[in-house]
């Protein structure tokens, strides 16, 4: 369909043919990102990975993601830091066992101290604050503004007061993030050039930086803002699918029985859950699966522009106009899956669908040019927390509520969150070895 919200021409694509035509066959012709008065406000002259414009620039740091930040050994390198910091959130469970917990602020403090240290090497006394600014952020990128409605009007421009606060956004968050890379350089003068084996990302971006071999060069302000990106995509993106997965096994009690007997049979006799033994947890991949399909992080993925005038499935689409693919849609289309309302982890046993942007009747993470980057970074957050919840407690809802009350009311944003927070009951059935 073709939606006019005022100046704005939007494009939104809610079938899986739709999808392959503009992620697959015409990848090229929307490859962009739409640059709104908002957005550029909020990126400044350095647009970052997420919403750049395509262009020389962009490919060159898809290339870096690709190459260096998010391979696979190097998302191996971090099991130690999720090792630890799930021992983190086990411990602060194991104290409040049997009483009603938050698990969505849990969860969001395990992904986000996670996120801290594969970025940046290690945790910082700011943290709080700037998980604010990241909230905050996120609340901006969503917002379709007068300006934005009205992107010809310097009336909307000057009227609207979203300019001036997300320019003090952009500013305080930039500042922020200098004085990481300050301290960060000051650290590694004073180890004499030494270089860590296994890098965190910004170590990888600053050595990139300082060897100088791209066009155009990477600046402080290209790495502030891929820092930023990438601290939001993947704390974002894992926290909100593993309270969606929590959620689902609640409310799907013979789902969640399976999962724990598949978890506490694979990992029986052991004192802890380690990334070695996840290889047997058949099921628990399917359950994620099945959480990413009915609970798509980016619901309508994430916006893309057409550069050309063409045509999809026969319908104009006209130039400059905004682009959106319905993944939460596509992913409930009857036409492609049975019960698609249902949480059924088991239609995914066949191994025939998967989510690596070639099935377009299943695109969590988008496809093409503009496909997630960091997959394999976020679920391996996923995957080991969830294993360890599942493996070391059992868990209830709290004051008799029955599975089928519970609540799970969407709130929409540029992800689509819970609308209220998961509180559950924790009670211990594996113990915890006392060094977690």
């Amino acid at each position: 369909m073709l939606l006019r919200l005022c100046e704005l021409r939007v494009v939104v694509a809610s079938s899986a043919d739709a999808a392959r035509e503009i992620m697959k066959t015409q990848d090229l012709m929307f490859a962009s990102r739409p640059m709104t008065p908002t957005g550029k406000f909020l990126l400044g002259d350095s647009p970052g990975l997420v919403l750049a414009p395509y262009g020389k620039a962009w490919r060159q740091l898809r290339r870096i993601c690709t190459l260096e930040l998010f391979t696979s050994r190097r998302v191996r390198s971090f099991r130690p830091v999720r090792e630890e910091e799930v021992g983190r959130l086990l411990r602060s469970l194991s104290m409040q066992s049997s009483s009603q917990v938050n698990l969505s602020e849990l969860i969001g403090a395990y992904v986000a101290d996670s996120a801290v240290r594969a970025v940046i090497g290690s945790r910082f006394k700011g943290r709080d604050a700037f998980l604010r600014m990241l909230e905050r952020r996120m609340n901006l990128v969503p917002a379709q503004c007068l300006p934005d409605l009205f992107p010809s009007s310097r009336l909307a421009l000057l009227v609207s007061l979203m300019p001036r606060r997300v320019k003090r956004e952009r500013r305080e968050m930039m500042d922020f993030i200098g004085t990481i890379l300050q301290d960060q350089e000051q650290q590694e003068s004073s180890k004499d050039g030494a270089v860590a084996e296994d890098e965190d990302f910004l170590h990888v971006l600053r050595r990139i930086q300082k060897e100088g071999k791209l066009d155009p060069p990477l600046t402080d302000e290209d790495i502030k803002t891929v820092i930023v990106d990438i601290f939001m995509a993947s704390s974002e993106t894992s926290s909100t699918v593993m309270q969606w997965a929590m959620a689902e096994l609640m409310r799907n009690p013979r789902v969640m029985r399976k999962a724990q007997e598949e978890v506490r049979r694979v990992l029986n006799g052991k004192n802890e859950v380690v990334e070695e033994s996840l290889g047997g947890l058949r099921y628990l991949d399917l359950v994620i699966k099945e959480a990413l399909r009915l609970h798509a992080p980016a619901t309508l993925l994430l916006p893309r522009e057409c550069r050309r005038p063409c045509q999809v499935l026969g319908f104009d689409v006209p130039v400059g106009a905004m682009v959106l693919v319905n993944a939460w849609a596509i992913c409930r289309d009857p036409a492609h899956w049975e019960q698609p309302e249902e949480f059924w982890p088991e239609r995914f046993e066949d191994g025939a669908v998967d989510f690596k942007g070639t099935n377009f009747e299943y695109i969590p993470f988008g496809a093409g040019r503009r496909m997630c980057p960091g997959m394999a970074f976020g679920l391996a957050n996923i995957e080991l927390a969830l294993a360890s919840l599942l493996y070391h407690f059992d868990w209830e809802l709290p004051d008799g509520t029955e599975p089928e009350k519970l609540d799970m009311t969407e709130l929409l944003r540029i992800t689509t969150r819970r609308r209220s927070d998961l509180l559950l009951i924790p009670t211990i059935r594996v113990p915890l070895p006392a060094k977690i």
